[in-house]
């Protein structure tokens, strides 16, 4: 798994996940859980994770969609 972005955002992460999901790329959230145990809802970001194989597939798409991705 490859990260391509971390965000407290989640209707963006909303709109990553089902633009993804609609070009055949399966996203996986991570850390959606952790915020709840903290007790802060936006306190830790949320990472979207793509399988190795589509990262350069899901990067050249959400850049196409006008998406600023982490620096990695």
């Amino acid at each position: 798994m490859r990260e391509l972005l971390r965000t407290n955002d989640l209707v963006r992460l909303s709109y990553l996940q089902a633009l993804l999901t609609s070009e055949g790329i399966e996203p996986l959230v991570l850390d959606g859980g952790m915020s709840v145990m903290e007790g802060s809802a936006g306190a830790i970001p949320r990472r979207l994770m793509v399988a190795n194989d589509d990262f350069a597939a899901a990067k050249a798409l959400l850049e196409e969609a006008g998406e600023a991705l982490d620096p990695k």
